[in-house]
């Protein structure tokens, strides 16, 4: 689809120059548009609720399942934290059910454990910055999961 900047007006990707004022028209992918532009809910959430509960955010992040509880039970109703707890529970039963598969499988589900390990890391640290800057942002990999929404 072609868009002139201009009039802000759409065609055909056949059309060369706008009908209203003539001038060249701009190629836009649609695909590229249709993409969700990020898992950002930062606005989704009230700054008093962030600043009051970010630290409770954290925990669920540092100390897995055990950390999981602690937030539910510590947070009350707080959507902020509720956020954070249904992210680090996506990471938490993702990194289960690969343990499972590496305790089914020997060795490559060993591997699979390991390289998994280091990824439950990673994304738990990008998590963990996440809430220190006071973002609601997904986790880059569980994001894209439907349950826990």
């Amino acid at each position: 689809m072609k868009i002139c900047p201009k009039c802000h007006i759409s065609f055909d990707d056949a059309a060369n120059a706008c009908s209203q004022c003539g001038g060249a028209l701009t190629y836009v992918d649609l695909q590229a548009e249709a993409a969700p532009a990020a898992t950002d809910h930062t606005a989704e959430f009230a700054p008093a609720d962030i600043s009051q509960n970010k630290v409770l955010a954290m925990v669920p992040y540092l100390m897995g399942w055990i950390g999981i509880l602690i937030t539910l039970l510590a947070a009350g109703t707080s959507p902020y934290a509720s956020f954070h707890v249904r992210q680090a529970l996506k990471i938490q039963v993702c990194a289960t059910l690969v343990s499972i598969v590496g305790a089914v499988i020997p060795v490559i589900g060993w591997i699979a454990v390991g390289i998994f390990s280091i990824v439950v890391l990673v994304l738990n640290i990008i998590c963990f910055l996440s809430v220190c800057k006071g973002e609601a942002k997904e986790p880059p990999l569980v994001s894209g999961l439907s349950f826990l929404k």
